[in-house]
């Protein structure tokens, strides 16, 4: 089983010279929540998967689930959780 880990938007914008106010331009999403996904994902949780396609297209990614890293977790620890 995998969980969300971190959210890849600040690396993803870096290779690809965006700014977070560019990025919320090209999308419609307001900068201040892609801050919020980059700097704070535990207090505001991961992005919707609407938004997550949105960002992916416009950055150019095979797939919205590429916006974050994902954990694998031992079958018997996920059933604890």
């Amino acid at each position: 089983m995998y969980v969300v880990g971190e959210c890849r938007l600040r690396v993803l914008l870096k290779e690809r010279k965006l700014s977070q106010a560019e990025l919320g331009r090209r999308t419609g999403i307001h900068r201040s929540q892609i801050g919020h996904w980059i700097n704070d994902r535990k207090r505001v949780g991961v992005m919707g998967l609407d938004k997550a396609r949105m960002i992916a297209e416009v950055l150019g990614l095979d797939s919205p689930y590429d916006l974050y890293e994902w954990d694998e977790v031992a079958p018997d620890k996920a059933a604890s959780e």
